[in-house]
């Protein structure tokens, strides 16, 4: 009897023990499907390694907020951070994140897609995962394209998918012609018409950092954005952003939306999407210029510097970031929902050939070059963003007025030109010009 109190203390004392020491990280994260979908086998991993994981999920714009505000502030809030490819280049330069540079062997960064690994890198050094990589293209109904009696070519015109909007577009059955983001924020709206922009040869600044907001490429493109979603988009498009437009679409009620790659795999969801099997793909439009209006970005995992859980924080990012995690999803949803566009033995892998919009979605992440992104020469390397620590801010506040153009709260012109003033005024201040 007393041997059996004893061993029975001896356990409890180790199982206590062991509940002291185990380790907890927390992790932002974006609301996007793909996101939502990981922390459905976090358990696999606290399994494996006995860490737990606590999630904060964010919305975009929010989460863009709370990330920036915790590693200026040096908050220690998160363990790990879910970011992109305008924070990391730039937090990496600061210092404020740890270097991924020391991933083991069998992790294999070397298969990362050069476009991800080099958007997530400074000097070399990466400081950021890639959970999953995208481009954005065109996802449509094939029904209603073929009832409008047209046919989408593989790489259309802005021209080709206006007229295809107001044609496919029925307000008595609720069906908008086109879907596009339209809400504030730089990585929401924002990204949209800057890459949007590109394509009418727009830029964002000069080789002096002057504004080109003033200039016609700017009119143009914020005109016809505005001309075609007034024609042939939701109410309240102004305020639209990837969510709100995911759930039109998978309720039937778009005719095509422009939009990220990784949307390709929930709306040909039979289980998320009333139109799963009426969908084609094809790439951003062009106008003619030379640019398509496809943008280049990475939902990626980064450590900040300064955390106390760096070695459990790692090993957290090598599982959700390794072929292993895509095989686990492969096995238990299929293929088509694994995460997208980060690896390249992915895109060598034959079952994932025979996804419907895999090679498209490698097409248009291949075509977007940051380096080269606009018309005329830029001072900035970035397709849908400036990456200078000033942009994000300078951005949000674009956007806002852009947003209030599209609901009619003021003209394309007024909203031009506050951008133009808003734009110069920061960037004086900023020292750049």
């Amino acid at each position: 009897m007393v041997k059996s109190t004893i061993r029975a203390a001896v356990a409890l004392s180790i199982a206590a023990s062991s509940i002291a020491y185990a380790e907890t990280i927390t992790i932002a994260t974006v609301n996007n499907g793909d996101m939502i979908r990981m922390q459905g086998y976090t358990d696999q991993f606290t399994a494996q390694t006995g860490v737990d994981v606590e999630w904060v999920t964010l919305e975009e714009n929010v989460l863009r907020q709370r990330v920036t505000t915790d590693i200026t502030t040096k908050g220690g809030a998160f363990d790990i951070m879910t970011i992109g490819m305008y924070e990391t280049p730039i937090w990496g330069a600061n210092g404020w994140l740890v270097s991924l540079d020391d991933l083991s062997a069998e992790y294999n960064a070397a298969d990362i897609l050069p476009a991800m690994s080099g958007g997530l890198s400074h000097d070399g050094t990466l400081y950021a995962a890639p959970f999953y990589g995208e481009s954005s293209m065109i996802m449509y109904r094939a029904d209603l394209m073929e009832k409008a009696g047209l046919t989408m070519p593989s790489a259309p015109s802005w021209s080709f998918i206006a007229k295809a909007a107001r044609e496919m577009t029925d307000r008595d059955n609720d069906i908008n012609g086109i879907c596009l983001r339209g809400k504030a924020g730089w990585g929401e709206g924002g990204a949209f018409i800057t890459a949007m922009s590109n394509s009418f040869g727009a830029r964002w600044f000069d080789g002096d950092w002057n504004a080109q907001f003033d200039t016609r490429e700017w009119s143009d493109t914020l005109n016809f954005y505005k001309n075609m979603m007034d024609d042939a988009g939701p109410a309240g498009y102004a305020t639209n952003g990837f969510n709100e437009n995911l759930s039109l679409f998978q309720q039937g009620k778009c005719g095509m939306w422009i939009d990220a790659t990784v949307a390709a795999s929930f709306v040909t969801n039979a289980a998320e999407s009333t139109v799963a099997d009426k969908v084609g793909f094809a790439l951003a439009p062009d106008n003619g210029m030379g640019k398509r209006a496809n943008w280049l970005w990475a939902w990626a995992l980064a450590i900040p510097a300064g955390t106390q859980k760096e070695g459990a924080a790692k090993q957290f990012i090598e599982w959700a970031t390794s072929t292993d995690y895509i095989e686990l999803v492969a096995a238990n949803e299929g293929w088509a929902n694994v995460p997208p566009g980060a690896r390249q033995s992915l895109y060598e892998n034959p079952n994932y050939q025979a996804v419907p919009f895999a090679q498209m979605t490698l097409d248009s992440i291949l075509s977007a070059n940051p380096n080269d992104s606009t018309v005329d020469a830029s001072p900035y390397v970035g397709v849908q963003f400036a990456a200078i620590p000033e942009f994000a801010g300078i951005a949000t506040d674009v956007s806002q007025e852009f947003s209030a153009a599209y609901a009619g709260q003021q003209t394309i012109e007024e909203a031009l030109a506050k951008a133009q003033a808003l734009t110069n005024d920061a960037m004086e201040a900023a020292g750049y010009r």
